[in-house]
């Protein structure tokens, strides 16, 4: 079930087979983004919405005019910058993608992944790869191995070993909506460095979903989990309850410590990133009848990182 075989993973995606994988950000549920019958099974394995649409990974910049029908300057520019690495472009596909993987929209959301075993993996298979992250549809994304496994027993055919994920966070999705940009999803790659390269870039302003990641509930435990600028306060307001806190810069004196993970210390947000997803998986077992999480400042990849909090918590 867990390996290092990147042959047997590509021989079980070539028979439409679908296979675990690992990326710089999150374990991906890869299957062959060309054939629907192997798309359908990424999406009964993890009962996701059919308009919920997928990201196909590619090996080489040099394969996106095979798949997006355009390519704007400044998505060149960011390419340039960012890939391969955890960064996602929306474009108006071509016909050789179907439109199974983007949920029946125009577009296609692409990306170049860094993990060299995804890689090499892409390269093996001969065409791109449609890869969700690999668990439950609206559940804790899977950083290693264990957490696919504990999600996805049973429902695919083999997890791809590449270790624990170094970002542990989802790729930043920037798509161009007559010819401006706009951030989908915020990720490991900040806004700011975003805009340093390309300029200015919007915030979608309406609901719809036009990318992976969107929807208003994802990426929860299935313990209730509390988003709050002041944990002790929060606290005070609950009645007695057996609570898990999730916070950074070390923990909070007063409070039990063995019902406590900080994800970094001081500053050191790139690390609460890695951190994140491992910490919710680790509560979400322990049994308690709520999690609070500490809000994180809204600059550079704080603000990804309140995004996941903020649709993965309960909505008072």
């Amino acid at each position: 079930m867990i390996g290092k075989d990147i042959k047997k993973a590509a021989e079980i995606i070539k028979s439409e087979g679908i296979v675990a994988v690992p990326t710089e950000t999150v374990y991906g549920l890869a299957a062959n983004a060309l054939s629907k019958k192997a798309v359908s099974k990424v999406f009964a394995a993890k009962g996701r919405p059919s308009h919920n649409p997928l990201i196909i990974h590619l090996a080489d910049t040099d394969d996106l005019p095979i798949y997006c029908r355009e390519i704007p300057p400044k998505s060149r520019l960011l390419l340039e910058a960012f890939s391969p690495g955890p960064l996602t472009l929306v474009l108006p596909k071509t016909d050789f993608v179907p439109e199974m993987v983007t949920g029946g929209m125009t577009n296609v959301a692409v990306r170049i992944p860094a993990h060299p075993m995804m890689l090499e993996l892409i390269r093996e298979c001969g065409f791109p790869l449609a890869a969700p992250s690999a668990n439950p549809s609206g559940f804790i994304s899977p950083t290693s191995p264990m957490h696919v496994l504990k999600g996805m027993s049973g429902k695919i055919d083999y997890i791809l070993d590449g270790g624990n994920c170094e970002a542990g966070l989802e790729s930043t999705i920037i798509g161009f909506y007559d010819g401006i940009p706009v951030v989908l999803r915020e990720g490991v790659i900040s806004r700011g460095e975003i805009e340093k390269l390309i300029g200015k870039v919007r915030t979608l302003s309406n609901d719809k979903i036009l990318s992976p990641g969107m929807m208003s509930s994802h990426y929860c435990p299935r313990t209730p989990l509390l988003l709050s600028e002041n944990i002790v306060d929060a606290i005070g307001k609950i009645p007695k309850m057996k609570i898990g806190l999730i916070t950074y810069g070390g923990i909070y004196k007063g409070l039990p410590e063995d019902c406590q993970i900080s994800l970094c210390q001081n500053e050191e947000f790139s690390i609460a990133a890695r951190n994140l997803y491992a910490a919710m998986h680790e509560l979400d077992e322990r049994g308690y009848d709520l999690i609070i999480a500490r809000r994180f400042p809204d600059h550079g990849i704080g603000v990804a990182i309140n995004d996941r909090l903020f649709r993965a918590s309960i909505k008072l």
